[in-house]
Formats: structure tokens, C-alpha cells, sequence
């Protein structure tokens, strides 16, 4: 299969010529027209320093229907004990800084590149893309983020400075979105930490049909906040 070159014009070739690898195209850039596109077209850019922009489209496709999170009986049992303060929106670009910083497994540095943290906090400004924290004693100590396209939420990372602080911010996070009618977390790729939360590998064209049903239904417009019905509680002093 050829990879794609991309040029000025913001337009995408079909995600079913990507690679047996997922890769589709090489180029253009990471402004927000062509980022929204790449979402709701079921691309997205996965970056590697010191080349022009990637972009992916892999076959199957991990996703999380919000209706099928599953919960260990250790999570349920740290849930109960609420160790974190959670917030929506409140610190979108220490969240996605922090997400570059974490060591990961089989990984050689960060795909997130100076590039992409200004342009998806550009996305975020614009009510686009969104952020999850967790607090405890005001610190930082875990959180995701990712991009709303219509009733869909395609995650792109998290981290955890603090055991299950991430899985916390993850699990409320998930019944807020079921609350508001989201039908479908994108996970992107499999991983075993969101396997244990149920999230199921997706063929590519079924997915791509669901997010063309899902795309055109009305998000929630941001700044998002938790609410009350979630149990997350608002920290009254936020500190890195």
C-alpha cells in the first residue's frame, strides 16, 4: 500500500488505503481544520520527531462504548474511597505535558511534540479538545485528554503520577459522557490498561460507520465541568 503525501489543501485520502500498519499519509499540518477533519474521517496524526505529521488510521479499531466500562472489585473499592479531587477543563496544558513526560513501555520518547501540544491546546480553546484531572492534596497526580467530535470522544493519552489515578479521572469520566449521550470512546490502538476497562477491538469500517451516525449528533459544548450526579468534587486549591 503507498502512504500518502499530503499538501496545503486539507483533505484526507479514504482510511481504508492505510497500511496493514494503519499508517495512511505523511504531511500537511496540525491546524484545526484539518485536525477536526482527521477525527471525524477516523484519522489521527501520531507524530514522530523530526519528520512531517503522520497520520493513522489502523484496522481494527479499539473503542468504548461508554455503556460497557467494566470495573475491577480493587478499583470499585478504591472508587468508594474517592483518594482524588476531579475536574474537566481546568488544566488541559499541564495534562497533556504530563502525558508527554510519562515512560512508556516499548516507547523511545513522546509522540507528543512541541507542534501538537500548541495545536490541540489551540483545540481546546476553541472548545474542541478537552482534559480530565486528578488531584490529591492540590497536585496533579493523573489525567487524560482527548478530542469531542459530535456524540463521540476520541481519547489520546493519560498519565498517572499516583497509583489508579488515572483509571479514577478515566472511569468518572466515562459515566459523565454516558450521562451527556456519548455512544463511543476512540482508544485508537489496543492497550491492557484500557482492555481491564472494556474497552474491544472495533474493524475499521465498522467503526468509521458508527462515527459517521455519531459525528452528526450534537456534543456538549465546552468548557466541560463534572456533574453533581458524577460524585467528582471540585479541589478548592489546584497546584502542578
Amino acid at each position: 500500500m503507498p502512504v500518502f503525501a499530503l499538501t496545503d489543501e486539507v483533505v484526507f485520502p479514504r482510511p481504508e488505503l492505510a497500511t496493514p500498519e494503519g499508517l495512511l499519509a505523511v504531511g500537511g499540518d496540525l491546524r484545526p481544520e484539518r485536525l477536526l477533519l482527521a477525527y471525524g474521517s477516523g484519522i489521527f496524526p501520531w507524530p514522530v520527531q523530526g519528520y512531517p505529521p503522520l497520520w493513522h488510521s489502523p484496522d481494527p479499531r479499539f473503542v468504548l462504548p461508554p455503556p460497557t466500562l467494566t470495573t475491577s472489585r480493587s478499583l470499585r473499592q478504591t472508587l468508594r474511597k474517592r483518594p482524588f479531587s476531579l475536574t474537566l477543563d481546568t488544566a488541559f496544558r499541564d495534562v497533556m505535558s504530563a502525558c508527554s513526560e510519562v515512560p512508556r513501555p516499548g516507547q523511545d520518547g513522546t509522540w507528543i511534540t512541541d507542534e501538537m501540544l500548541d495545536a490541540y491546546t489551540t483545540l481546546h480553546e476553541l472548545g474542541f479538545a478537552h482534559s480530565v484531572e486528578a488531584w490529591q492534596d492540590g497536585r496533579l497526580v493523573g489525567g487524560l485528554y482527548g478530542v469531542s467530535i459530535g456524540a463521540c470522544f476520541c481519547g489520546e493519552s493519560m498519565f498517572a503520577r499516583v497509583s489508579d489515578a488515572s483509571k479514577v479521572a478515566f472511569v468518572h469520566f466515562v459515566r459523565q459522557l454516558q450521562d451527556w449521550g456519548y455512544n463511543m470512546i476512540d482508544c485508537q490502538v489496543k492497550s491492557e490498561h484500557l482492555s481491564s476497562l472494556g474497552a474491544e477491538d472495533l474493524p475499521r469500517r465498522q467503526f468509521i460507520a458508527r462515527l459517521n451516525q455519531w459525528c452528526e449528533l450534537p456534543g456538549v459544548p465546552g468548557p466541560w465541568r463534572f456533574d453533581s450526579a458524577t460524585g467528582a468534587i471540585e479541589p478548592l486549591t489546584l497546584t502542578n
